[in-house]
């Protein structure tokens, strides 16, 4: 699996439907979404997935008005149950010789959570049919294996990033639950190609994932990550953060280096409607032109765009607002899939 830095082909993003994710506040979600790919387009093209005519209808009256150049946007009739793109969207991996790019198929059950997602189980398949690509089943004696793709981060060199809270626990959201640490790092290895996992511990708050990585920690190069740091003992977030990164200083990549460790902070505890909501600046996305991060309306918004900024200094860092998109318990990593680019 390539480092999300590494050359795009498209950026997929599934055009959102399902009010319940936001529930009374739906309404302006579309128009963050026009945002988002209206910063896309500039570097590749985008493949929205739509429902039906009207649906598209509806993402295309959007973009329109946000200045989005269509020509740049494919719109795929690929229904799904929700938008959430990096969990249920195609996780291509890609070799050299010969060139070939392909998709690792993994089951998604709505994060061992909820009960709509036999649609968005379905797009991989869809897309593997669609991009004439091969379709790798990722299987263990016969069982489908489940897995988003918030639940990894990956170098693009055989290192990568996880929980254990996620893909361990053995009762709670229990996504393999006959896959114990050896099992599931097999699969991550034949699969995706990692010969070097690297296991946090917990999540952040809020997140209804119960531990995606991509709220807490990311590579933001071959040797470098950025960890979400929490300074305040009482608040929820504290320890998680505190044991992540006692467990990293002892961590190396898949060379044998040792990791160099970034702070990055985060926001002000968000609430709405008495929830705790997974505002997180890790939930970035790594695009051919731009990195796009989420931004909560706080003081920290320009002190961790400083900090990515500086972490990717051949493309710009743009914020994206995020106060109504977090609602939803995720943001703009959750939202987008990269396709790469085939080498030649």
């Amino acid at each position: 699996m390539p480092a999300e830095w590494e050359p795009h082909a498209a950026t997929w993003v599934g055009w959102p439907h399902n009010k319940s994710d936001w529930p009374g506040k739906f309404t302006p979600i579309p128009w963050v979404y026009g945002e988002i790919v209206r910063k896309l387009t500039p570097g590749e093209p985008v493949r929205v997935l739509v429902n039906s005519a009207t649906h598209q209808a509806q993402a295309r009256g959007v973009l329109t008005k946000c200045g989005v150049d269509l020509s740049r946007v494919e719109f795929l009739r690929f229904p799904t149950n929700r938008g959430w793109t990096r969990d249920f969207g195609p996780i291509f991996v890609r070799r050299d010789k010969p060139p070939e790019v392909a998709i690792a198929r993994f089951r998604f059950n709505a994060w061992a959570k909820y009960r709509d997602w036999q649609k968005d189980n379905q797009i991989a398949e869809r897309a593997a049919r669609r991009l004439k690509l091969r379709l790798l089943q990722a299987k263990v004696e016969g069982e489908p294996v489940v897995l988003e793709g918030g639940s990894i981060d990956v170098n693009g060199r055989g290192s990568l990033l996880t929980t254990e809270e996620c893909l361990l626990h053995p009762t709670v959201q229990a996504r393999n639950p006959h896959l114990h640490r050896a099992g599931v790092e097999a699969v991550l290895r034949e699969y995706l190609g990692a010969t070097n996992v690297l296991w946090l511990g917990q999540g952040i708050a809020g997140d209804d994932t119960h531990g995606h990585v991509d709220d807490v920690c990311r590579f933001v190069g071959p040797h470098t990550v950025v960890l979400c740091r929490e300074d305040d003992p009482h608040d929820a977030n504290y320890l998680a953060l505190a044991d992540n990164r006692e467990r990293l200083q002892g961590m190396r990549a898949e060379d044998g280096s040792k990791l160099e460790v970034v702070d990055l902070p985060m926001p002000a505890p968000l609430v709405f409607d008495g929830v705790r909501l997974p505002a997180s600046y890790a939930n970035f996305y790594i695009a051919n032109a731009a990195v796009l991060v989420p931004t909560f309306n706080d003081p920290q918004d320009r002190v961790a765009l400083g900090i990515l900024a500086e972490c990717f200094a051949d493309r710009p860092v743009v914020g994206i607002h995020a106060g109504d998109l977090v609602w939803g318990l995720g943001t703009l990593h959750c939202l987008t899939q990269q396709e790469p680019r085939k080498m030649e």
